[in-house]
């Protein structure tokens, strides 16, 4: 069965995907989709068993005529995604970048929601299986798909993009991340280039952030494009710490978010925001409204009086990098607390390297390295503290009993960093 044929089942589902028989609905598509450890296909008759209306498989035979065969159901949910794309015809916004992509696209949706209807990607759905699942929840209401796009390799943003078919699409930045995969940080440049070579080919407009050299000189090719940065900035009496606030068109717009990083997040959502017309009052009341979430740059108040900044949800050199800077000019006694890096490859060791190196200048009465990386690094300066394993960590830190200080965690998602929160 071709795309074409499979749209008018879909339709029939109530536009209801399922790829989880876990989460089987009454009457959605059931999606075979086989992974390293797992196959769908094997799950397929479960699936109608509990309610699904058909299973698109591309194994085995069937006489049943509500199992779909095709030649591979991730191309075909891919396709399908694509042509309820073009069906509904929002405008489609894709973010990428190395870092801050999650907290700019909720900051994006805080202030389009203020005035259009939108759609935009959930939690970690920014890949090949995630992004068409995101496509598919497109209704008639939708005005705007804003949609996340990650990478860990060179091609996962060409990939993406011949799915959801950007109109508009913004970089937050280019830094050091899945180094495994991109070798190096031009490699990073290239893949995540990908965006602005597909908007260039297709007469995209892209949002170009000039504050970063890798996007400004990637940019300068770009036809269609609307460049912001500190250079191009209306703000006055800007300030990033203890939290952002600056003059905006003669008003005071304050965040809950800290750090020259997350400045540069924010001026990427009034510069969209300004593009699609959307007034300075909702720009700034959707930007004061939005409140980071799950572990990242979440400020949580503990019972003894500590202030901890959880970053804790994902780390590579350049966002650890930028916390330290951002971190070392918060008053009083602090704190630091780093996880290990992930996905470095080569980069490993120069890495943890540099910034156990930057520790040791850091204005903080503790510093605190978790990881067998870490543990790797040589002259660690004699106020911070390197415990290979987390588990030894949570002993010293118990020992610690730390007191009205203020805190950073952070460290790959894999280290989950934010399991030592308890511990202030």
């Amino acid at each position: 069965m071709d795309v074409s044929a499979l749209y008018p089942l879909y339709l029939e589902c109530g536009m209801q995907v399922s790829t989880d028989t876990r989460q089987i609905g009454q009457g959605v598509m059931f999606f075979a989709l086989k992974g390293e450890n797992f196959n769908g296909n094997h799950f397929a008759a479960g699936a109608l068993a509990q309610g699904a209306a058909y299973a698109v498989v591309d194994e085995g035979d069937s006489d049943d005529a509500r199992i779909i065969r095709v030649d591979n159901v991730l191309e075909m949910l891919q396709a399908l995604a694509t042509l309820h794309r073009k069906t509904i015809k929002p405008r489609v916004l894709a973010i990428g970048g190395s870092n801050g992509k999650t907290t700019t696209k909720e900051l994006v949706v805080a202030v389009l929601s203020k005035e259009y209807q939108i759609l935009s990607t959930k939690g970690n759905f920014n890949n090949h299986i995630g992004l068409p699942l995101t496509l598919l929840q497109l209704r008639d209401a939708h005005q705007i798909a804003v949609l996340e796009m990650g990478a860990n390799k060179a091609g996962d943003i060409n990939e993406l993009c011949a799915i959801a078919e950007p109109e508009l699409g913004l970089l937050t930045n280019i830094g050091k991340e899945h180094l495994e995969g991109f070798g190096s940080i031009e490699g990073v440049a290239a893949a995540e280039g990908e965006l602005f070579e597909y908007l260039f080919k297709t007469d995209g407009h892209a949002f170009v952030n000039c504050d970063d050299l890798w996007l400004k000189t990637m940019g300068e090719r770009l036809k269609l494009k609307t460049e912001f940065g500190k250079a191009h900035s209306k703000f006055g009496n800007v300030q990033v710490t203890p939290q952002i606030q600056f003059t905006y068109h003669g008003q005071t717009l304050t965040s809950a978010l800290m750090g020259e990083h997350n400045l540069q997040n924010i001026m990427a959502a009034i510069a969209i925001g300004e593009f699609f017309h959307i007034s300075t009052e909702h720009i700034c009341s959707g930007i004061a409204q939005y409140s980071p979430q799950n572990n990242r740059s979440q400020w949580v108040d503990t019972a003894r009086g500590n202030k901890v900044l959880l970053d804790a949800y994902n780390a590579n050199p350049s966002s650890v990098e930028a916390a330290l800077k951002t971190f070392q000019s918060m008053p009083g006694d602090k704190v630091l607390v780093l996880g290990d890096m992930f996905e470095l490859g080569a980069f490993e060791a120069s890495e943890h390297q540099h910034i156990a190196d930057l520790c040791a200048s850091a204005p903080a009465k503790h510093v605190i390295l978790v990881g067998k990386a870490f543990a790797a690094c040589k002259n660690i300066a004699g106020h911070v503290h390197v415990y290979a394993e987390k588990a030894d960590a949570v002993l010293a830190m118990k020992e610690a009993a730390f007191q009205g200080v203020t805190v950073l965690i952070k460290g790959s998602r894999g280290m989950k960093m934010e399991d030592l929160l308890e511990l202030f």
